[in-house]
């Protein structure tokens, strides 16, 4: 008779301390959330960002999950609206999640990342723009790299490979290209080039026959292109249209799939700086873009990737710290060195610094025949 009451006990003591836990620690399942644009000016990034950690999350599950737990995820789509990613982030945080991902564009993180600061939950983001992580938060990381870490990489190239000492600035005047504009306008200083025009264009903007002539009068031996990626392709083609014959550099978005289905022809001859390329000739790298093309039936773009790489770099965290705690998570990640060799998924070995931002190999690429071809491999900046 004692056995079964002391059963009861037991269970319900067990019962009266879950309800004291939060919903991640008591879940069977490990909960994330995808908080990104999937509507918008930002769909191109979102949908790719949210596409590549789906894929991850079927791969880590398919593989027995992090410590034992599946993952589950809820998407969540922004709009590409602050004020809605914010709201978002703030319901995900209400359904227990343990991590969340995104938002990608800039001026939506800068919003919403207060929030998870506030609530202590990993966020893993996209985002390019260098203030993202100069807000202070310990909980934010990116997934992929900076624009402190890309500009100096594309304004080398310009300046020592290109010989260009005049170069005309196009950018998207929002928080993203406002952000590059002066990390790049900071590195060609270093590097002695001149900006001799600085032409900001809006998110979304359709016609770019004024701010082209404006880059033709200038006087430049090359055009830096940063915009969105389907302003760059629309960008781009104006340029060739005008008769544009000098070289036509960028970043990570210039570069990208969706600028090259867009633009077409003219986007061959393209060159510049890209963080990730599903192109490059890196046995790992290779193997997730067929498996995207498998599941989605389309090459992946650098968000696409970043999104793979960012539910391994949680999984690494939760691994070294062996259980589920975010706070000790976000700790363990800062700092730490996540091998490809002890993380497949990783795809390359990436060091996280102590504002959650990180370092590692990145590319030089020509758009040549409508593909894109890796020219050199860069190392991280701190071993230029």
């Amino acid at each position: 008779m004692n056995f079964p009451r002391r059963s009861l006990i037991a269970a319900a003591v067990l019962a009266a301390t879950c309800v004291n836990l939060p919903a991640w620690a008591q879940a069977q399942t490990l909960k994330i959330a995808n908080v990104v644009e999937l509507s918008g000016a930002g769909a191109t990034a979102g949908t790719m960002f949210k596409s590549g950690i789906e894929l991850a999350v079927k791969d880590i599950n398919a593989a027995g999950g992090i410590l034992g737990r599946k993952i589950e995820v809820m998407n969540m789509d922004t709009q590409t609206n602050p004020g809605v990613a914010k709201a978002l982030v703030v319901k995900a945080i209400d359904e227990g999640v343990f991590a969340i991902y995104g938002p990608v564009f800039t001026g939506s993180i800068l919003i919403s990342q207060t929030e998870t600061r506030r609530a202590e939950i990993p966020n893993f983001t996209a985002a390019a723009g260098a203030l993202v992580t100069q807000q202070g938060s310990p909980y934010i990381f990116r997934t992929g790299l900076t624009q402190g870490n890309t500009m100096p990489k594309a304004a080398r190239y310009i300046a020592q490979n290109l010989k260009i000492k005049k170069i005309a600035l196009l950018y998207v005047n929002n928080d993203f290209g406002k952000g590059g504009r002066d990390a790049v306008v900071t590195a060609f200083k270093t590097f002695g080039v001149e900006v001799v025009a600085d032409v900001s264009t809006e998110a979304g903007q359709v016609d770019f026959s004024a701010p082209i002539v404006k880059v033709k009068q200038a006087g430049a031996e090359g055009v830096f292109v940063y915009l969105n990626e389907e302003e760059s392709a629309r960008a781009v083609r104006e340029l060739r249209k005008q008769g544009w014959d000098k070289p036509i550099v960028g970043d990570v978005t210039l570069l990208g799939q969706k600028v090259i289905d867009l633009a077409g022809d003219a986007a061959n001859g393209v060159v510049g700086h890209s963080e990730m390329s599903a192109d490059a000739p890196i046995p790992a790298i290779k193997a997730v873009r067929d498996k995207f093309v498998k599941e989605y039936n389309f090459v992946p773009d650098h968000n696409g990737i970043k999104g793979y790489q960012g539910v391994y770099m949680l999984k690494a965290g939760i691994e070294k710290v062996g259980k589920f705690d975010r706070v000790a998570v976000a700790k363990a990640l800062h700092g730490m060195t996540i091998k490809a060799s002890e993380q497949p998924g990783i795809l390359m070995d990436v060091t996280f610094d102590d504002k959650g931002d990180i370092d590692r190999d990145s590319f030089l690429i020509e758009i040549k025949g409508g593909k894109p071809v890796v020219k050199e491999i860069l190392p991280p900046l701190g071993k230029l």
